[in-house]
């Protein structure tokens, strides 16, 4: 019973992960239907900032554990989203009349172009995040210990789509986000600054992803540059098993995504963990195409 508990909250962690990148994914994709090849590469972006912000200011001799995590999150989240909306753009906002198929190859060709710069600015070794940043302790939770980073990770997790959710529901930005993704034209004339809400949608979700670079960084303790198309990957087909352009959709498929790859690493092999991930969106792309909590999007890659 208590490994069956300890793959749940290490599924529920490494899900809320793969669910704060995903919501990258659906947010674009429902506004511009566009995906976003590069959003996995502002994954990588984010674990290698927070390292380098351990490694060159010190903030773990500064201030406490807890705070120090707070801390990085919020410089994170704020260097990346910078980067998104500099993405947006340059490499988005020229082809924004031009074929789908333009702002494809763009997306990949900046995915390339964030890839190579890591490698070149960090070296193509792995990196080692410091060991000291958080104690090394567990929490007692119904009868059984929890890893204190895996705690924090998904509770912070839970808190920042929590507060997605809210954003995106209660606020008049938001209600600009959803009618845009419905309709480009009519919430012109409604009087919304469309432009406006693409660079908001570039900016939160590279934010996020940033975020969740970061904690893989505190998770798992080394990054590499080439981990992004992995992670952005599974993140996509978390978009896709919840269904893409639905923001609950994305949370929903990443969480049941981390734990499926958990589950089958822990009762059958951990070298069928990623062909159980994608034996997933195989099966839902035939019995559900539009995914388990529908799409939220009329078009189509």
């Amino acid at each position: 019973m208590d490994f069956f508990l300890q793959q749940l909250t290490n599924g529920l962690a490494v899900g809320s992960i793969y669910a704060l990148i995903a919501l990258g994914y659906t947010m674009v994709y429902g506004v511009l239907k566009l995906i976003n090849f590069a959003h996995g590469d502002l994954f990588s972006i984010g674990a290698y900032l927070g390292l380098t912000l351990l490694t060159t200011f010190g903030l773990a001799r500064h201030v406490g554990p807890l705070g120090v995590v707070m801390l990085l999150v919020v410089m994170v989240m704020g260097l990346v989203a910078v980067v998104g909306a500099m993405l947006e753009r340059v490499a988005y906002r020229p082809l924004r009349q031009a074929h789908r198929l333009s702002a494809v190859v763009s997306a990949m060709g900046a995915s390339i172009f964030f890839q190579n710069a890591l490698m070149l600015a960090y070296g193509a070794h792995y990196r080692v995040y410091p060991h000291d940043i958080l104690p090394q302790t567990a929490v007692s939770f119904m009868g059984f210990d929890i890893p204190l980073v895996r705690l924090l990770i998904l509770l912070t997790s839970l808190l920042m789509m929590i507060g997605l959710y809210l954003f995106i529901q209660k606020t008049r930005i938001g209600t600009a986000i959803r009618a845009a993704a419905i309709d480009q034209r009519a919430a012109r004339l409604m009087g919304i600054n469309v432009d406006r809400v693409i660079m908001v949608v570039f900016i939160i979700g590279p934010a996020l992803g940033g975020a969740a670079g970061l904690m893989v960084g505190l998770y798992y303790g080394q990054i590499n540059f080439t981990m992004g198309w992995m992670y952005g990957l599974k993140a996509f087909t978390a978009a896709i098993i919840g269904g893409i352009g639905n923001i609950p959709g994305a949370m929903v498929g990443g969480l049941l995504l981390g734990l499926i790859e958990a589950m089958g690493a822990a009762y059958i092999s951990i070298a069928w963990r990623d062909a159980i991930t994608f034996g997933v969106l195989i099966a839902i792309l035939i019995f559900r195409p539009t995914g388990l909590l529908g799409e939220r999007v009329a078009g189509k890659v």
